[in-house]
């Protein structure tokens, strides 16, 4: 009897020390032209804290709807800030703890050996040669709708969107061109400089005054179960070795 008291105790307490590791661990939802930035980030912290970070990397438009709907995330890294405000806004995120971690940037991408001579910027995309142009989802990927705005200054939208294959977020839209099923397309730069892609690829970088500027945005979200640790690894960001990372992969610092 005693002994099975004992091991009952014994599981009881597995169970709790499981749990409470289970919510220890910091949520981060991020937009999916983080993923190489961020993927380094969170080693550098996991190193630097001892704390363990689970990364889910997906649209921004996405994981606001998924928030909006009391997705379990402590932070919320958005490709477009708006988000993050209208969260804010609505009483789902921490007053006061937006903030505006950089601006992205676009690129025109294509394979090394590809025939589509991206030096010579967006135009080289009326070619009708060019049977497929891979972009974002603009309905919920900011990257996308970057995209499209570039298309529309650059008056090449009528031209190219019969051609147009949508990715559900900007990583997606990236495997489209390194697969072969698009000739080209427009990524986000920080996937462009990470070292597999920078390896395989060539690109040619979309003036900013062509489209909207990608302000990109964080929360700490009201339901965190990890508040204090999505703080730390928010002001990790913050740190001059998060800058570093950040700036590594294109990102334009915003302060």
């Amino acid at each position: 009897m005693f002994r099975h008291l004992v091991v009952a105790l014994t599981l009881a307490v597995g169970l709790m020390a499981g749990a409470h590791a289970a919510s220890a661990e910091l949520t981060i939802a991020a937009a999916s032209d983080l993923n190489f930035a961020f993927k380094e980030l969170v080693l550098a912290y996991e190193a630097k804290t001892g704390q363990h970070v689970r990364l889910t990397l997906g649209s921004s438009g996405n994981f606001f709807s998924q928030i909006e709907n009391g997705a379990p995330f402590d932070l919320y890294f958005s490709a477009d800030i708006r988000y993050p405000q209208l969260l804010e806004e609505k009483g789902l995120a921490v007053s006061g703890s937006l903030y505006k971690y950089a601006v992205g940037r676009i690129v025109l991408w294509a394979p090394k050996d590809s025939k589509v001579a991206v030096e010579k910027g967006l135009d080289v995309l009326a070619d009708p040669g060019i049977r497929k142009i891979a972009i974002a989802n603009p309905k919920h990927a900011p990257y996308g709708r970057a995209a499209v705005a570039a298309f529309e200054s650059a008056k090449l939208y009528e031209r190219v969107k019969e051609r147009l294959v949508l990715g559900e977020n900007i990583s997606q839209t990236a495997q489209f061109i390194e697969s072969g099923a698009c000739d080209a397309g427009i990524i986000a730069l920080s996937l462009a400089l990470a070292p597999s892609m920078k390896a395989m690829g060539k690109y040619y970088e979309i003036p900013a005054n062509l489209h909207p500027p990608l302000e990109q945005g964080a929360v700490i979200l009201k339901r965190a179960a990890n508040p204090d640790q999505a703080k730390s690894f928010l002001e990790f960001v913050k740190s001059a070795e998060g800058q570093a990372i950040m700036q590594r992969y294109g990102f334009v610092l915003t302060s």
